[in-house]
């Protein structure tokens, strides 16, 4: 099965330092999705990269991840995700997640 991938680039927080090299956040299994964080040096934007099995909701991504970056702060990161047909509700709740463990604080109910 040949997997589908989109890229995203949403404006972030020009002044957000990831506190860590890198963080690794969910599992790839089936309905859920890992997400890797990573600073990079993208004039405070957020990149995202998803894969994922599913085809058809590019758009319900963007608005998850547009909703995401807008609520969490985050800029100067790119973000992988290994999607294995989660729901939106569940990859909102493990982007939230992986803000969480960045020490973000973002809310997560």
């Amino acid at each position: 099965m040949k997997l589908h991938e989109m890229v995203f680039l949403f404006p972030g927080n020009k002044d957000y330092k990831i506190p860590c090299e890198w963080s690794h956040t969910g599992v790839v299994g089936s309905g859920d999705m890992e997400v890797l964080v990573r600073g990079a040096y993208l004039d405070g934007s957020v990149g995202v990269k998803v894969t994922t099995p599913v085809r058809g909701y590019d758009e319900v991504w963007e608005k998850v991840l547009r909703r995401f970056v807008g609520e969490s702060g985050l800029g100067n990161v790119t973000i992988d995700i290994n999607d294995n047909n989660s729901t939106p509700f569940v990859a909102a709740m493990r982007l939230k997640q992986a803000a969480i463990e960045l020490g973000e604080g973002v809310d997560a109910s």
